[in-house]
């Protein structure tokens, strides 16, 4: 039998936003609204990758492009009341993430966070939300699903409410990420608390989310995608979807060599995988294949190169509450993930 919450717990049911009176209603392709780390946002189709980069890529990485990890929506406003209703792409939900996380957005108030827009279920379609501002000049960032996409977007404020562009980020040019599920952003429990979202919103920088749930596994085409980016760093850590560590030799320095090639100053951060505890051995063998090609990097004389070991960044003590099924990492995961990548990000800042 399906048991409702709101039958007990009536904090749990929201009426629909559209109950509100006085409100107007906007697509977010309207101006001044600003969607950044999307490539493609038009009509009904949102996506991570240009749709003619595509074909060249796995069916895996074809179908997750349309999850919106890393989309965001961004203006200024001084309503007091900001209600958003969304459309999900897909149905489904995911038995070790929470749906906040994999299909719902969450909104931002001058860097913090102010609401969690939630489907009330795993059926698809609009879901929507409300929240209460101070009629102040707020900075509104709207960070979309990690593991759904979005066919329709809607912002409701105050009919006698400024929209406004919003503020340009002290770091315009993006940090792009590419990587596994961890680097889409499984298992956090809201858009924002991917180890990128901390990182961002402490950097205040653009980024680019280029995770590829199992599917990022090195590929020439994607790396030669990449290297013809307007990028500030780049950070790879596929370790996790390279099926054995012989796939991993042959394609991670190949896949940093592309990089390089077009973008020879270009900082790059290297990341093992951070999960190794399940088997010490060959996530040691791992790391070393990712510590090579740092070292002939820096041998070659590149000094725009770093190498963050994978096994730190869950820290020492309660590691095995950083994660929800001993790999996917939680916030707490996430969070003392973005702390030790933090640091390294801000010194190649340039």
């Amino acid at each position: 039998m399906k048991y409702d919450i709101t039958s007990v717990d009536k904090n749990f049911l929201e009426g629909s936003v559209f109950e509100h009176e006085g409100l107007i209603w906007r697509s977010i392709h309207d101006a001044p609204l600003e969607i950044r780390g999307l490539a493609v946002h038009k009509d009904e189709t949102f996506c991570r990758l240009p749709l003619e980069v595509l074909p060249v890529c796995s069916e895996g990485v074809r179908g997750l492009s349309f999850h919106t990890a890393g989309g965001r929506v961004r203006f200024i406003t001084n309503s007091k009341r900001l209600a958003v209703r969304a459309e999900s792409r897909n149905s489904g939900s995911m038995t070790h993430m929470p749906v906040t996380g994999s299909a719902g957005a969450d909104v931002y108030v001058n860097g913090v966070f102010k609401a969690i827009i939630r489907p009330a279920n795993d059926d698809g379609g609009w879901f929507e939300g409300m929240a209460v501002l101070d009629g102040r000049q707020n900075a509104i960032e709207i960070n979309l699903p990690l593991y759904n996409g979005i066919k329709n977007l809607l912002i409701g404020t105050d009919e006698d409410a400024e929209i406004l562009p919003p503020r340009a980020y002290m770091h315009d040019v993006p940090v792009v990420y590419y990587g596994s599920s961890i680097t889409q952003g499984g298992c956090a429990s809201r858009p924002g608390n991917s180890y990128q979202g901390f990182i961002s919103r402490k950097l205040d920088s653009d980024h680019i989310n280029l995770g590829f749930s199992g599917n990022a596994k090195g590929e020439d085409d994607m790396a030669r995608y990449i290297a013809g980016l307007n990028m500030s760093v780049f950070v790879y850590d596929y370790d996790h979807n390279a099926p054995n560590p012989e796939h991993l030799e042959k394609t991670h320095e190949r896949f940093f060599r592309i990089i390089r090639a077009a973008q020879p100053k270009l900082p790059v951060i290297m990341i093992s995988k951070p999960d190794i505890d399940k088997d010490l051995a060959t996530g040691a063998r791992r790391r070393e294949i990712i510590r090579r090609t740092y070292e002939n990097a820096v041998a070659d004389g590149d000094k725009y190169v770093r190498f963050i070991d994978g096994e730190t960044l869950f820290g020492i003590q309660e590691r095995d509450g950083c994660t929800v099924d001993g790999s996917h990492p939680n916030d707490l995961g996430f969070y003392r993930m973005a702390e030790h990548i933090y640091p390294v990000i801000k010194e190649m800042l340039v």
